[in-house]
């Protein structure tokens, strides 16, 4: 996506920076707490997703306290599709997580905190098992770590992959998008209720080829057999926030997810009242709250 264009009135347009590392031209989103000492929090968004995700979140952990860092994930939105294309490792779960670490090392910041959405928390929990971060805590928000059940899990990736490899499907995805009642339905199939400016920060999105190019290679790409194999070796406590209104990931996943961990890793299961698969940006102080608790706002049910 074209910075000068696309991302004119970008949330937080203040904050950007590109930046260099792994062989990706990244964009990058840095909220200073004002303190050198200040603890670090990374921000990772979903697929399909960006930095956008974080728009209401970001500042509120800023008045708790914390530097927020929140990159647009490979090949999504401002950050470069990876040289190689669809087969590039980086658009991989392994890949992305040692991508990241490349980021990280550049921007010389060691994340005490990791609030992963989605597929973002399946990297966060990859990067630590694979001691590329040692965060304090990592927070997964409607994780999906866990591959898809039934018939449609073992067809996800290879259909996918056939999808990517097509040039014209993402300019047929991002020209099918710009209809807003086809983005409504896939808003809608989140089970989320997104505010005007949310929406219209998809659909700027979803109907750009690049953008939805990078998601889908993403999808192809993406190994969770493998990650949910190697849950019980993770030895970093991780809290599940769960969306009851979830229509993307199964809110059942959450305990499933927690079922999987060693007693060590264990941390919290909260769940999220009348939210969907993007709680965060429906409710950021309700998640914000539970990801740092502060008196007199609701922060969810803990189990």
């Amino acid at each position: 996506m074209d910075w000068q264009r696309d991302g004119k009135d970008w949330p937080h347009r203040e904050r950007s920076r590109f930046v260099q590392a792994g062989g990706l031209t990244w964009h990058v989103q840095l909220f200073e707490a004002g303190d050198a000492r200040a603890p670090v929090a990374l921000l990772l968004h979903g697929t399909g997703a960006s930095t956008h995700s974080w728009r209401d979140v970001a500042p509120l952990l800023v008045q708790r306290g914390y530097t927020v860092i929140a990159p647009d994930l490979p090949g999504h939105a401002f950050t470069g599709m990876p040289p190689g294309g669809v087969g590039a490792p980086q658009l991989g779960l392994n890949g992305m997580a040692r991508a990241m670490q490349a980021l990280l090392g550049i921007l010389h910041a060691e994340p005490t905190l990791v609030v992963g959405h989605s597929a973002g928390a399946a990297i966060a929990i990859r990067m630590a098992l694979d001691g590329l971060i040692h965060p304090q805590r990592i927070v997964g928000i409607n994780a999906a770590v866990l591959p898809l059940g039934g018939l449609a899990g073992p067809l996800f990736s290879p259909v996918a992959k056939l999808m990517a490899a097509a040039p014209l499907v993402p300019r047929l995805f991002a020209w099918r998008a710009r209809n807003p009642a086809v983005l409504e339905r896939l808003l809608g199939s989140t089970g989320s209720k997104l505010d005007p400016a949310g929406t219209a920060l998809y659909q700027r999105l979803v109907s750009h080829p690049a953008h939805a190019a990078g998601a889908l290679a993403m999808m192809a790409n993406w190994n969770l057999p493998q990650l949910a194999r190697d849950l019980p070796r993770l030895d970093t406590p991780l809290d599940l926030f769960v969306g009851d209104h979830d229509r993307t990931v199964p809110p059942a996943h959450g305990a499933l997810i927690r079922e999987r961990l060693a007693p060590a890793a264990r941390g919290e299961l909260v769940v999220l009242q009348g939210l969907g698969h993007l709680a965060h940006e429906e409710a950021p102080e309700r998640v914000v709250a539970a990801i740092s608790p502060s008196a007199g706002i609701p922060q969810g049910v803990r189990a």
